[in-house]
């Protein structure tokens, strides 16, 4: 059953408590594209055993959304969840959703460790960097509510893929149900701020954070996923990287289930 909080500034927040309630607790916190109602990872993960807080990030699903936005309101956002469960929990981000969660535990937010799948830094030259426009042209597709030319937008520059194929996505019943939201596209890309600009040090920023980070990325990812991953295991001290087999950039329940197991009882 969908319950409600308000967070610091007074949005309203929906979110869901999966699974028995004395397991590690997990808070899930999707990426640029999901929210409850498209994404099974919350349900898949809290069959496995674990107990899994899953919400609506601002602006979508059944949550609220403020006038104007900043990253900081959705840090103060999973600091109000950590706080509804008691003060500690593991944050599992999944693509830019890892990086609010690094974000979060770089604030201060007392979890007790990160787990990040996927985040999708661009550290090198295995692709392209996104343009140096990219926030304008975001907050241009929203200005004129143009949600589905924000979707291919982000489709092809953000996520990289070949215009056939985003082509063949814009008709599916995925953008359909994604379309509603897209025009908090933009609140990922401040998110990533400039770590998909094709340089590693961007990552610096996160050498400083204080509890257990590990990166998880799929064994058939993209290339450059895994070269940002890796690079960020070297730049922050102490971080992890484990490779999870046969995944890609879909969370695979089954095979992070025991790794967050692990780290709930290391952390």
């Amino acid at each position: 059953m969908t319950q409600f909080l308000y967070t610091a500034d007074g949005t309203l927040l929906a979110f869901d408590d999966l699974g028995p309630a004395d397991a590690p607790v997990v808070i899930l916190v999707h990426g640029a594209t999901a929210y409850r109602a498209i994404s099974q990872s919350a349900e898949a993960l809290a069959a496995t055993g674990l107990r899994v807080l899953t919400y609506d990030r601002r602006g979508r699903g059944e949550s609220a959304d403020a006038e104007t936005y900043a990253v900081e309101r959705e840090i103060e956002d999973i600091a109000v969840l950590v706080d509804h469960l008691g003060g500690s929990a593991i944050l599992l981000g999944e693509s830019s959703g890892a990086v609010l969660a690094l974000e979060a535990a770089l604030a201060g937010v007392p979890v007790a460790a990160v787990a990040a799948f996927e985040p999708p830094f661009i550290v090198d030259d295995r692709r392209p960097p996104i343009p140096a426009d990219y926030i304008a042209r975001l907050d241009a597709f929203a200005a004129d509510g143009d949600r589905l030319g924000a979707l291919r937008y982000f489709s092809l520059e953000a996520v990289g893929l070949p215009a056939e194929m985003v082509d063949q996505m814009m008709a599916s019943p995925f953008m359909a149900a994604v379309e509603p939201f897209a025009g908090t596209l933009r609140y990922d890309a401040r998110i990533m701020g400039d770590t998909m600009g094709g340089r590693a040090d961007a990552l610096q920023r996160y050498a400083p954070i204080s509890v257990p980070v590990t990166v998880l990325v799929g064994e058939t990812t993209f290339p450059s996923i895994r070269s940002g991953a890796v690079a960020f295991a070297e730049m922050v001290p102490g971080a992890g990287l484990i490779v999870v087999p046969g995944g890609d950039h879909q969370l695979p329940a089954d095979a992070v289930a025991p790794v967050l197991r692990s780290i709930a009882v290391s952390a």
